[in-house]
């Protein structure tokens, strides 16, 4: 496939609309997840659309949550003092992918390959800001997810 026209893995999954069926059915499983819901218990109701926002900046999306809540800076500053786990990190992040494939979401190798590299990453940057200590870089830039080496959607 040609570079020039290659989808944003944002494009890819469906836009805005397609991440915000995904975080708000995710964050209903999460509150009935024996692991997760503790953390979650006193989540706002406009979190599952934050989170969307994000997840659409970070794959190609528009600005939307830097422009409405000042960038990365603001998500790791969410993170600090909750002390995650690896067993909460993976829950989550098998939550998450386990919700994409109930709502048909993309299954291609390409793009979840694309998907569980970022999920991975960024709940791995969560954990870690979570523990004693963290702090926030307020200049730091928010993360770019692509497609990485495998150069675009599979077709076949």
């Amino acid at each position: 496939m040609p570079q020039d026209s290659v989808p944003t893995l944002y494009e890819w999954l469906g836009g805005s609309d397609a991440l915000n069926k995904l975080t708000t059915r995710f964050y209903q499983h999460v509150k009935a997840d024996a692991l997760l819901g503790e953390v979650f218990a006193h989540m706002n109701e406009e979190h599952p659309a934050h989170v969307a926002a994000f997840l659409g900046e970070v794959l190609g999306g528009p600005p939307a949550y830097s422009e409405a809540h000042g960038g990365h800076a603001h998500m790791v500053q969410q993170h600090l003092g909750r002390h995650l786990t690896q067993e909460k990190r993976r829950r989550w992040v098998a939550l998450l992918l386990e919700t994409a494939d109930e709502l048909g979401m993309p299954d291609d190798p390409e793009f979840r390959s694309a998907l569980v590299g970022y999920l991975e990453w960024g709940s791995r940057l969560a954990v870690i800001n979570s523990q004693p200590g963290a702090s926030v870089d307020p200049a730091q830039p928010m993360p770019k997810w692509g497609w990485g080496e495998v150069k675009g959607p599979y077709t076949g």
